[in-house]
Order: C-alpha cells, then sequence, then structure tokens
C-alpha cells in the first residue's frame, strides 16, 4: 500500500510513470512546470488541474531543462528531486515525472491525457488552440485547459525581483 505520508513514493522517473500508464485513472490530467519556489498561484493552478480529472500527472522540467530555457543559463534555486517533493506533497497531485527536453511533448505523446492544462499565472493571452501543444493533445481526441488566473501572487520571476531589491 501507497504510504500516504510519503511523497516521494509519488516521484516517478518518466519511464516508470509510462510502465504505469494503463493503470492510470482516468479521465488523466497533465500539467507541467519548474515549480521552484512554489507559491499560492502554483498551488492554485494544480488544484485547479486535479478538478478536471480523475489523476493528475505534472512534469517538472528537470534541471538541465531548466538551465537549456533560461536566457542567462542559471538553472532552478531547488534541485529536481527537493521540487519533485514538494509538489508530490500535494494532496491534489497524483503523481510526478519530469523531463529533459526543452517541452513535455514526447511525455504529453506517450501518456495521451484527455485534459492538458496549461498554468502561467494569466501571462497566456492567446487562444488555447495556439498553444504549440494544442494541435498535439487534440490528435487523440484530448483537449486543452487553461488555469484560472489567481490574483495575489506574482510568480517566480516576481519574488526573485522583490528579493533581490531587498539585497544590501
Amino acid at each position: 500500500m501507497l504510504d500516504k505520508w510519503n511523497s516521494s513514493l509519488k516521484c516517478l522517473p518518466p519511464e516508470r510513470l509510462l510502465d504505469m500508464a494503463p493503470r492510470l485513472a482516468r479521465p488523466l490530467v497533465f500539467t507541467h512546470g519548474v515549480f521552484d519556489l512554489l507559491q499560492v498561484n502554483d498551488v492554485s493552478d494544480l488544484e485547479a488541474a486535479s478538478a478536471h480529472g480523475s489523476c493528475l500527472v505534472v512534469a517538472l522540467h528537470s534541471d538541465r531543462s531548466v538551465r537549456s530555457g533560461s536566457a542567462t543559463g542559471d538553472g532552478p534555486v531547488h534541485p529536481l528531486s527537493d521540487r519533485a517533493r514538494v509538489v508530490a506533497a500535494l494532496g491534489c497531485v497524483s503523481w510526478v515525472t519530469w523531463f529533459d527536453e526543452d517541452t513535455p511533448a514526447a511525455l504529453l505523446a506517450a501518456l495521451r491525457p484527455e485534459v492538458y492544462v496549461k498554468g502561467g499565472h494569466g501571462q497566456f493571452e492567446s487562444p488555447l488552440d495556439s498553444l504549440p501543444e494544442a494541435t498535439l493533445v487534440a490528435s487523440w481526441g484530448g483537449r486543452v485547459a487553461l488555469a484560472p488566473n489567481v490574483s495575489g501572487g506574482s510568480g517566480t520571476a516576481g519574488l526573485m525581483q522583490r528579493l533581490g531589491a531587498l539585497a544590501p
């Protein structure tokens, strides 16, 4: 039996999660992000995502993926293993995995969730069908949903700016 208090048991390498895929509860919901400095907006996004189905899989950008996508080449503040444990500890999250690529497209295609949820704290203004993942998800009959914008948070970039302003 899964020890509900041990969040590390909900953190699986992509290969193990894909082996389990046929047994995951449906409808399956998929979302992704860095989740480096978890904030209320992140929690709200994950709670909203989980409401779309029976099983929420959260895919984290690996440390390498974060560095390669960063304009400065900076990695996350917290290593992948720590970020995975923190996200997995949330009750709304069923499983946590990760990917090394710039996008989760390969993992998304392998899991074929019924719902792909895009977060972003209101930063995304284009129509959902313009998301790069939208065509992929639609190819198996899935749908894309946008997590609602929650006021009161500024995302990691805003937090880092505020912290930098406090430095002597």
